[in-house]
């Protein structure tokens, strides 16, 4: 089931981020970033009143600690989000979210140092095999167009989502009522602080960018509705297994980046592009194979 969770998430994720690239063009980081979750707050509790009526359960307790990574991996997906937003700004669509994705990697070593995550010789084998075959399409013309700020930028971006989802699927696991529920209950809460933050700082600081998310209301609209699907899909996955796999498997994103890369955007898929989507797949083969 987690498979299919994360394959949900990918595709969706990979239209999110070319729509949000989209939007870039228009409004500022902040508001793109808003954009992601000013309408996936109302879905979000759509999709837990369904669960609710599908299987009903007690309310989960909601201790301190549930709040605290709640806190933590929404503060950081803000920070991602908008560092991603630059990313596009920077470079082209394929290049921006292949960077971020490092953020398999990352997961990997920071959940087997901090977070009591287990990971096989063969699992690390796929992190670091989907790693490097990400980096290479990152690099569309060769290493040298990649100044060290944007590779850096890379790296911090890809550093937030991983702390991001740790966090999240830390959350998950303290709420006491089954996968789909808890990560529900993760989700929402997730994306309400998010947009309450966004909203009041946007309010305070810049209202132009407001105006200008209702100006494009349609494309805000279907970012925020692949948004919610693709964290419905990734908070699900993580909340039944650790991060590093499941983001190593959602490698599989870069694929249906470049098919709406040369479909949508017009953009030219090469021989190496190719051979490194065949790299995420076997990567994402050993990941399955070595949990």
């Amino acid at each position: 089931m987690w498979i299919l969770f994360t394959l949900m998430a990918a595709f969706a994720q990979s239209w999110r981020n070319a729509l949000q690239s989209k939007l870039s063009r228009e409004v500022n980081a902040i508001g793109v970033t808003l954009a992601r979750f000013i309408w996936a707050g109302p879905l979000a509790g759509l999709y837990l009143f369904g669960l609710y009526q599908w299987q009903p359960q007690p309310i989960p307790d909601f201790n301190p600690g549930f709040w605290q990574f709640v806190v933590g991996a929404g503060l950081m997906q803000i920070l991602a989000t908008a560092l991603m937003v630059k990313l596009f700004q920077l470079q082209n669509f394929a290049i921006g979210a292949g960077l971020a994705k490092s953020e398999a990697l990352v997961a990997a070593v920071l959940g087997t140092l901090f977070f009591g995550t287990s990971i096989s010789a063969m699992g690390w084998g796929g992190v670091l095999l989907g790693t490097v075959a990400i980096f290479m399409l990152s690099s569309v013309k060769g290493w040298r167009q990649l100044s060290l700020s944007t590779v850096m930028l890379g790296l911090a971006c890809g550093s937030c989502f991983a702390l991001t989802s740790l966090w999240v699927r830390e959350a998950s696991l303290v709420l006491n009522v089954p996968f789909p529920h808890r990560a529900a209950w993760v989700l929402l809460s997730v994306i309400l602080l998010q947009t309450i933050i966004l909203l009041l700082y946007l309010g305070w600081r810049d209202r132009h960018t407001l105006t200008q998310l209702f100006k494009y209301s349609r494309l805000t609209w279907l970012i925020s509705i692949s948004s919610c699907i693709g964290s419905i899909g990734w908070f699900s996955a993580m909340a039944l297994e650790p991060v590093p796999y499941v983001k190593t498997l959602g490698q599989v994103e870069v694929f249906f980046t470049l098919l709406i890369s040369g479909l949508w955007l017009k953009d030219k898929i090469t021989l190496k592009e190719v051979f490194g989507l065949l790299l995420i797949a076997i990567a994402g083969v050993m990941v399955m194979w070595g949990k």
